[in-house]
């Protein structure tokens, strides 16, 4: 008869092998004729991802965009579906018009490529709440959103989801000049997003800070490893997978904004190769590509 010491080990053991079932082959990224590394081709979803299931579903949607399907739970981080003021380099997986129901939209701060205000109006008909800080909150009122605006140390619930904010430094805006307000840390969050199959961070953006490295182990990381000057930079991109070390790690902000120039929109995959421990966990999806997260509760 095994301790319950060494069963908890046993478990433990088997939800570490199987709990991340990618659907399929990790694909890998391509160059354009600019030189921009770029995602494989889009792969659309419709109604059907959004149907109840037994696991947790989740798909890139481009840029800092990611849709949850929690056992039936559908929420949106960042979404950028449509109306962004700068030519993509990706189809959008999904449309809007599209959508037949969300729980929750969440939203990290204010720039465009994260509060998309057209993508977050044209899908207030079948979205049930906004959350995001209160800032932005302010912002979604205005525009007559069911919005909740949260501090850096609140938690709330989406029916079986339960979210907490992390911190965020990415005060841009006040280094640059030219507006109405002065922006505060608490401007910026990010979200570690409970569910029954694991925990997902979705960082937003940000420069590196240590809280980055004393969070509840996340088991699915939305990876930005822009190396931009207002973003967490390479070398603490690979600091922070490191240090959670059989974290999934989807590539987040990245192939999906046509601007050859700018930092911020041009990280290339290639650049991990050889610094990530256990690097079988970074998944290259194509936008909509769904990655499953196998049905076994954390321990």
């Amino acid at each position: 008869m095994k301790s319950e010491k060494e069963m908890k080990a046993i478990r433990q053991l088997i939800f570490n092998l199987v709990l991340f079932i990618p659907y399929c082959f990790q694909a890998q990224s391509a160059y354009n004729e600019k030189g921009q590394a770029i995602p494989p081709q889009t792969r659309h979803f419709g109604q059907d991802a959004f149907a109840p299931n037994d696991e947790t579903v989740i798909r890139w949607m481009g840029n800092a965009g990611f849709f949850i399907n929690s056992r039936g739970t559908c929420i949106m981080v960042d979404p950028l579906l449509v109306g962004f003021d700068m030519p993509l380099l990706i189809e959008v997986p999904v449309l809007p018009k599209d959508v037949p129901a969300l729980d929750a939209v969440l939203v990290t701060h204010s720039d465009n490529d994260h509060f998309s205000r057209l993508t977050c109006e044209q899908l207030s008909a079948v979205c049930k709440e906004y959350h995001s800080t209160c800032y932005v909150d302010s912002l979604m009122k205005e525009m007559k959103l069911p919005s909740f605006g949260h501090g850096l140390k609140d938690t709330f619930q989406i029916r079986d989801i339960t979210v907490s904010m992390t911190p965020a430094f990415h005060t841009w805006q006040n280094e640059f000049g030219g507006f109405d307000r002065l922006f505060k840390r608490e401007d910026y969050c990010g979200f570690l997003i409970r569910t029954a199959d694991g925990v997902i961070w979705a960082p937003g953006d940000s420069r590196f800070l240590p809280e980055f490295l004393e969070l509840p182990s996340p088991d699915v990381i939305f990876f930005d490893f822009s190396d931009d000057g207002w973003h967490i930079g390479l070398d603490n991109a690979v600091k922070v997978a490191n240090a959670y070390p059989n974290a999934q790690l989807l590539l987040s902000h990245w192939g999906t904004v046509d601007a050859p120039d700018m930092k911020v929109f041009n990280a290339d995959p290639k650049v991990l190769e050889g610094r990530i421990v256990n690097p079988e966990r970074i998944h290259v999806l194509a936008p909509g590509e769904p990655f499953v997260m196998h049905g076994i509760s954390p321990i």
